[in-house]
This record gives structure tokens, C-alpha cells and sequence, in this order.
């Protein structure tokens, strides 16, 4: 894992009640830039989220490259989840990537039980999302 995910799951650990721990998603989303519009294309957008979620990928030339993902979502708390996941995923290898469950991190810092049924559908979709781009470099 790297120091600014670290970081995010030791700032939960502090964080008692769920208002709490929602505040500071929203914090985190709030520090994510934002795409350009013409980065929010349907081509970019994560289905099965209740809101809009855009995520955009490069990835270096290579047999196993690094991929760095970008996102963006109309929703302030869905917004700080985006966040949370491009921590976990960007800037990682693909077939890091690959075998990395993300959900298992949001398990840790106490997130999944607080989610609506929508945010979590929409939380697995952007991390189906992900996986895949990760899978479809490696097999490229």
C-alpha cells in the first residue's frame, strides 16, 4: 500500500461514529481535482452508480505498465469514494491492480456496512471498472 492510503485508513481509525467518517469522505472528494468536461464522456462513465462517475486511465508502454486513473463524480460523498479508490489503484502496476480488492480496504476502515445499497453497487462498479481496464493491459 502506499503512504497516502495508509494515511486515509490510520485518519479513520480515529473516527468513531459513521457522521464522522462521512464528513471526512466528503473532505477527501473535495481535494480531488476535477475532470474536464470534455473528459465526462459516456465512454468514461462508470455504469451502475446511482450518480454521475466518470473514470479516465493512462497507462505506460510495457508488458505489466503503470496505470494512473483519474475520476470525478457529481455527488459530494461519492466524489470522497472516487478518491479513496483512485488511492488504492493509481499509479500501481496492472497486475497489482489485477489482484487488488478494494473493497476489502473499504471493509477495514469501516465503510461498506454505511453505504446505501446504490453507493455500494456503484463503489463495486468502479472497482469492476478498474480491474478491467488493469486486466485488458496486461493481456495486450
Amino acid at each position: 500500500m502506499n503512504e497516502k492510503l495508509d494515511r486515509i485508513i490510520d485518519d479513520f481509525s480515529f473516527l468513531d461514529d459513521w457522521e464522522d467518517r462521512y464528513r471526512y469522505v466528503i473532505e477527501l472528494g473535495k481535494q480531488l481535482p476535477d475532470l474536464a468536461e470534455d473528459e465526462k464522456t459516456e465512454e468514461n462513465r462508470v455504469h451502475g452508480c446511482a450518480s454521475q462517475v466518470w473514470l479516465v486511465s493512462e497507462k505506460d508502454e510495457g508488458e505489466d505498465p503503470v496505470i494512473r486513473f483519474r475520476g470525478d463524480s457529481d455527488a459530494f460523498i461519492v466524489r470522497g469514494l472516487v478518491s479513496i479508490v483512485l488511492t488504492v489503484y493509481s499509479g500501481e502496476k496492472a497486475s497489482v491492480i489485477a489482484r487488488t480488492d478494494a473493497i476489502d480496504i473499504f471493509r477495514r476502515i469501516g465503510l461498506v456496512e454505511n453505504l446505501s445499497a446504490q453507493r455500494a453497487n456503484g463503489l463495486n462498479a468502479m472497482v469492476t471498472k478498474i480491474r478491467e481496464t488493469a486486466a485488458r493491459a496486461l493481456s495486450s
